[in-house]
């Protein structure tokens, strides 16, 4: 359990200590919306943190504050764990450990969180083409595995000896075959390219606005990657963007259902979840991105808004605008 843990907090936690020690010293651009944290602000947003009836964001190693969270309580797992990746974070630098090793500190965290589960839980994890045959391995031992989501990350240098690694994955389980999805929830509004007419008039499209709602697949090309003019961005390394959150929060939980995510990070399923009133603990070892999350928090209080997501269905990038345009 030693060895368990020292992963855990050289993956999750001493990996952002030397970008976060240098984000106060970061000058911002005029336009940069990224949330920081200052130290007048961190008095504040710690006792934030303390009252539960705002906030349920859990200071702690995920294998210290997983065994005393409730059993059988929660509708959502989703976990957005260290992928099994060699690189370096300033002065801090993690090794790429062995398939085998890999795949055992998932289940070394994976089993803990089964139990919480009710057996009508649905359970996503992240993960890229290095770790994605350990989490499905993994998963399939617990859970009925569903789906593989892969989604479009456009940010990161291109590769000059190889093809630009620029999609990761998400592995969708459930407990049983009783299980919440919500089709309407998550229906993607799309451009019409080819209309297709029956007697004259529009099939299952709009007219006025060219566009049709149609089916989610297991393929996201519609999501960005929180950057520096984004309301959501940090300066969280690896931080998932709110809209596809709330693809899977909509899709998979019903309101005020109980979401558990194990590393936080800086609050972004938390800060979804509270946007779409449910119910949520997450986890998280870092002070100061426990510290982002409370913030986050604080701010959807008054701004529940999610990019990409709008009258009650999500738009494919950019098409809102193009929808409302030719409305005029």
């Amino acid at each position: 359990m030693l060895i368990k843990r020292r992963f855990l907090k050289e993956m999750q936690c001493g990996r952002f200590d030397v970008e976060m020690a240098s984000q106060g010293s970061k000058s911002r651009a005029p336009r940069n919306r990224t949330i920081s944290i200052d130290a007048a602000d961190a008095d504040h947003y710690r006792r934030y943190l303390e009252d539960t009836k705002n906030c349920r964001v859990i200071e702690g190693d995920a294998f210290e504050e997983l065994p005393k969270l409730p059993i059988g309580r929660f509708d959502l797992l989703f976990a957005d764990p260290p992928y099994n990746l060699t690189k370096s974070f300033g002065k801090e630098k993690f090794a790429q450990t062995s398939d085998e090793a890999y795949v055992a500190w998932l289940d070394s965290w994976v089993s803990l969180c089964v139990p919480l589960l009710k057996e009508t839980a649905s359970v996503y994890i992240c993960g890229d083409w290095r770790s994605g045959a350990a989490i499905q391995r993994v998963g399939s031992i617990y859970f009925k595995l569903r789906n593989r989501i892969t989604w479009e990350r456009e940010k990161g240098r291109g590769a000059t000896a190889n093809w630009k690694n620029a999609a990761e994955d998400i592995w969708f389980f459930t407990v049983s075959d009783d299980f919440t999805f919500n089709l309407d929830a998550v229906k993607q509004r799309r451009r019409v390219i080819a209309p297709y007419r029956e007697n004259g008039k529009p099939k299952d499209w709009d007219e006025a606005g060219k566009f049709r709602d149609t089916h989610p697949s297991n393929l996201w090309t519609d999501i960005s990657v929180p950057f520096w003019s984004m309301p959501e961005n940090t300066d969280h390394p690896t931080q998932k963007p709110e809209k596809l959150l709330a693809k899977i929060i909509l899709a998979s939980t019903n309101a005020g259902d109980l979401i558990l995510d194990p590393f936080a990070g800086s609050g972004t399923t938390a800060v979804v979840a509270k946007k779409l009133g449910r119910k949520f603990v997450a986890i998280e070892s870092d002070e100061q991105y426990c510290l982002l999350a409370a913030k986050r928090l604080e701010m959807a209080e008054t701004d529940k808004s999610i990019q990409g997501l709008a009258d009650g269905v999500f738009w494919e990038r950019n098409s809102k605008k193009l929808a409302t345009d030719k409305l005029r």
